[in-house]
């Protein structure tokens, strides 16, 4: 990672650390390696994250994700039988918690939610959301460059 500004990594290592291990718990959640990315990729474009935008479409790509897709995470609710029942919630909820100056996780997305995933795996896509958000802050504040 080329950062124009600190590296916080060896400025504020066990902080940097205990981020890495939020992310790092998150690998045993129960939501499929492929939608996680694409909450990260629809996080990471909300907030202008280029570094985690490009470092997650490389990622998505990886697990089989098409380019396609890719191109349409910004604005998957304009499509039809593009993204799946379960990938269009987590979209939505990707960008109401995002975006929660607004009104952040509404109930009825939530409830949503609990149906569909369960309580656990709700629990587990509101933590990757958060996540996400967390690398992104830290990704914009810091200048962090995508790598080419």
């Amino acid at each position: 990672m080329n950062n124009q500004r600190l590296n916080i990594m060896t400025l504020f290592p066990d902080v940097y650390e205990a981020v890495r291990g939020l992310e790092k718990a998150m690998g045993t959640s129960q939501i499929d390696p492929l939608q996680k990315e694409l909450i990260k990729i629809r996080a990471s474009q909300i907030n202008g994250c280029a570094f985690c935008l490009n470092m997650h479409a490389r990622l998505a790509r990886k697990y089989g994700e098409t380019e396609h897709r890719i191109y349409l995470v910004s604005v998957w609710k304009e499509t039809k039988g593009i993204f799946s029942e379960e990938d269009r919630l987590l979209l939505e909820m990707t960008e109401e918690i995002t975006l929660i100056h607004t009104h952040g996780l509404s109930a009825e997305l939530y409830e949503k939610a609990v149906a569909l995933f369960g309580e656990e795996k709700t629990a587990q896509v509101i933590m990757a959301i958060v996540a996400i958000n967390t690398w992104n802050r830290l990704g914009v504040a810091l200048e962090w460059e995508p790598e080419m």
